[in-house]
C-alpha cells in the first residue's frame, strides 16, 4: 500500500485525508502540531472506512515520524486567509511555518513528492523547493486545478449545462494575476469565448479570480475546504497511480514558456514520482504578455521571500 501524509488537521488537510482513504489508494498519516485534533480527526476518519470498503489506515499525531516512507506528502498547515486579507498579507506569516513544516517532512520522507497548498500558494512552493533542494518535478503547488474548476463551475452555471462538460484553462498566479483563457476553456467542445459576449466572459473571469474571497467572505471564519481538498486529492491520486493527467500546477519554470526561475501555474503531466513535462500552450501575443507580468509580480515576491530566508538563515 502507497502511503501518503497530510501536515495541517484544519478543514482543508482532514478533508484531503479523508478523500484519499475512502479512495483506498493509499494508508494516510494526519500530522499536526495539535497531536490530539490530528489523532481525533484521523479515528473519526478511520471509522467513516469500513462503509467505504476502502483497505487505507489512518493515523493521526504530532510526530513527523509518521510520515516515513511517504510516496506523497501534502502541506496544508498555516494560517487561513480572514475577510479583507490578501494572499500576499499571508506570505511572512506562513513563511516560517512553512519552512519548519517542509524541514522536517524533507527528513522524514526525502523521495517522496510534494503538493503545498498554503498561501500565498505560489511563494510558498518556492519556499518548499528552496528549503528541500529538491529536484523541481518534486515540488508543486496546487492552484491552478482548483482555479479551473472553480471557473467551470462558474461557466457551466451560466450557460446552464452539467460541469463535467466544461473543460477549463486558468495559467498564472493563484491570486489577483491568474489568467483564465477562455478561448482555451471548452464546453462541450466549443471554445468558451464563442459561447459568451465579452462583458460575459469578464464577469465570468472577475468572479474565478475572487473565488476563494467570495468563500472567505462568507464563511466569516475560515476559507474553502471542499473543492480544495478534492482538487488535492486528485492530484495525490494521478501521481500514486501514474495516470499522466493533465493538471495545472504551480511549479517552477526554466526556459519554458520563455520564462525563468518563477513559479506559476502551468499545465503539467502528472505521474509517478511528480509532474513529468510542462505543456506550453500556442499562446497570443496579449495572452503570453499577461502571464510575463504575472510573473514579473511573482519574482517581486520571490526577492521578499528570499530576503526574509536569508535573513533568517543568517
Amino acid at each position: 500500500m502507497r502511503k501518503v501524509a497530510v501536515v495541517g488537521a484544519g478543514q482543508v488537510g482532514s478533508t484531503t485525508a479523508m478523500r484519499v482513504a475512502e479512495q483506498g489508494i493509499a494508508d494516510v498519516s494526519l500530522i499536526d502540531i495539535y497531536g490530539d485534533l490530528a489523532r481525533g480527526k484521523a479515528l473519526d476518519i478511520a471509522q467513516s472506512l469500513p462503509l467505504t470498503s476502502s483497505p487505507s489506515r489512518v493515523v493521526g499525531g504530532s510526530d513527523y515520524a509518521l510520515a516515513e516512507g511517504s510516496d506523497v506528502v501534502v502541506v496544508t498547515a498555516g494560517f487561513p486567509r480572514s475577510p479583507g486579507m490578501s494572499r500576499s498579507d499571508l506570505l511572512e506569516k506562513n513563511a516560517a511555518v512553512v519552512r519548519e513544516v517542509v524541514e522536517k517532512l524533507s527528513a522524514a520522507a526525502p523521495a517522496a513528492v510534494m503538493i503545498m497548498v498554503t498561501n500565498p500558494l505560489d511563494e510558498m512552493t518556492r519556499l518548499a523547493w528552496r528549503v528541500t533542494g529538491w529536484d523541481r518535478k518534486r515540488v508543486m503547488g496546487m492552484a491552478g486545478l482548483l482555479d479551473g474548476s472553480r471557473l467551470a463551475c462558474f461557466a457551466a452555471a451560466e450557460l446552464g449545462v452539467p460541469p463535467g462538460q466544461v473543460q477549463p484553462m486558468v495559467l498564472g498566479s493563484h491570486g489577483d494575476a491568474m489568467l483564465p483563457l477562455p478561448r482555451l476553456t471548452s464546453v462541450a467542445g466549443v471554445p468558451l469565448s464563442e459561447l459568451l459576449p465579452p462583458a460575459g466572459l469578464e464577469e465570468l473571469n472577475a468572479r474565478t479570480r475572487e473565488g476563494g474571497a467570495e468563500i472567505v467572505s462568507l464563511l466569516k471564519q475560515g476559507s474553502a475546504y471542499y473543492a480544495p481538498s478534492a482538487c488535492v486529492a486528485r492530484m495525490v491520486r494521478a501521481v500514486l497511480m501514474d495516470e499522466g493527467m493533465q493538471v495545472v500546477a504551480s511549479v517552477r519554470l526554466e526556459g519554458e514558456y520563455g520564462l525563468e526561475d518563477v513559479f506559476l501555474g502551468v499545465p503539467v503531466v502528472l505521474g509517478w514520482g511528480g509532474w513529468k513535462r510542462i505543456v506550453e500552450l500556442p499562446l497570443l501575443q496579449r495572452e503570453r504578455e499577461e502571464l510575463e507580468a504575472c510573473a514579473a509580480t511573482l519574482r517581486e515576491r520571490a526577492v521578499e521571500l528570499d530576503g526574509w530566508l536569508s535573513g533568517i538563515d543568517a
